[in-house]
């Protein structure tokens, strides 16, 4: 059967999971007036079309730094409720049956928002839509890595009353000068609790970044992770722990990880063996989500359809789902 689907037509049947993705980088611009309208605060853009032309970045930090600004809508739970089920939507459009979703508390509680507030409406969507939807998903307290470690424990605190619906903790914002070493008191009191671990290691920073996350952090998936090419030894330990790398093509673009698209490695690593899967990342502001993500590398390294179901194979492989679940859904990629 495969040989009568295109490569494109493969990626839009294929069930897939997404595993890295920021909710508040899934902040749309016509959500955000939306809601900026509906709580009466200011953002510095006339128009949607303003918000938009400002989706030019030149690194990360330049980026972080309108990502923070959209976030200043956010107040209330029905707010953090619309952000999730827009995205829930584009999962469905896109047919992602899982997602793994990261969310920064700490962007919030920083302007005063309780903890509360911002999961409640989160989790709340994400209920809704497996019972309208069918898509499940997990949710991932990211630490902001440009904080400090006293802010990331106190908001460690904060997740304890949550903790049996938020699966793991993770590491995000401004790589170069906060190595994963930063946070390794956080993240071994996280796991003492039975939170699962993630970092995002390898984006801007170096392969040393990545040894840290895998060392100190004793991470369970690298978030990016793009860099480990870099380092011989470092693959040969990826390929011989299967150890996952979320890696976002589109971001990768956007933000000058690569210059081109034809120049990415995820097919060059694909090959050599690791556990590498497809992802959005802030796709509000990248230009596209998952589809959009594949349909891209697909066309600049010319993926073939078993490289295509190798990727959605992986990100079922390298998710926090139980075993069975995972079965199902490779099961299903293979007899496309």
């Amino acid at each position: 059967m495969t040989a009568t689907l295109t490569p494109q037509q493969l990626i839009h049947q294929l069930p897939k999971a997404e595993l890295h993705v920021h909710i508040e980088g899934t902040f749309e611009p016509e959500l955000m007036f939306a809601i900026a309208k509906r709580n009466q605060i200011d953002i510095p853009y006339q128009t949607i079309e303003d918000v938009k032309n400002a989706y030019n970045f030149h690194n990360l930090q330049s980026f972080l730094d309108i990502y923070y600004a959209g976030a200043n809508v956010l107040v209330k739970q029905q707010d953090f409720y619309d952000l999730a089920w827009a995205y829930f939507e584009k999962c469905q459009a896109d047919n992602v049956v899982h997602t793994e979703i990261f969310f920064d508390p700490q962007t919030h509680t920083e302007r005063g928002v309780d903890f509360a507030t911002c999961f409640q409406g989160l989790y709340q969507a994400s209920l809704d839509a497996k019972a309208k939807m069918g898509i499940t998903s997990h949710w991932i307290l990211c630490f902001l890595r440009h904080l400090s470690e006293d802010s990331a424990f106190a908001t460690l605190e904060q997740a304890l009353p949550f903790k049996d619906n938020i699966i793991g903790v993770g590491l995000d914002s401004s790589e170069v000068g906060n190595p994963p070493a930063k946070f390794e008191r956080v993240f071994a009191k996280a796991r003492a609790f039975g939170f699962l671990t993630v970092a995002h290691a390898g984006e801007e920073g170096d392969p040393a970044y990545v040894w840290q996350a895998l060392d100190l952090l004793k991470v369970n998936r690298i978030d990016h992770g793009v860099r480990s090419a870099e380092d011989d030894k470092l693959m040969q330990r990826l390929i011989a722990e299967q150890m996952p790398l979320t890696v976002c093509p589109l971001s990768n673009l956007k933000l000058k990880v690569v210059q081109d698209m034809g120049e990415h490695n995820i097919k060059t690593m694909l090959h050599q063996g690791v556990c590498v899967t497809v992802n959005s990342d802030d796709p509000a502001y990248f230009g596209g989500y998952m589809n959009d993500n594949f349909v891209a590398i697909e066309q600049a390294l010319a993926l073939s359809n078993d490289d295509i179901k190798q990727l959605a194979i992986n990100s079922f492989n390298a998710s926090f789902i139980d075993d069975d679940e995972k079965q199902h859904w490779i099961s299903k990629i293979a007899s496309l």
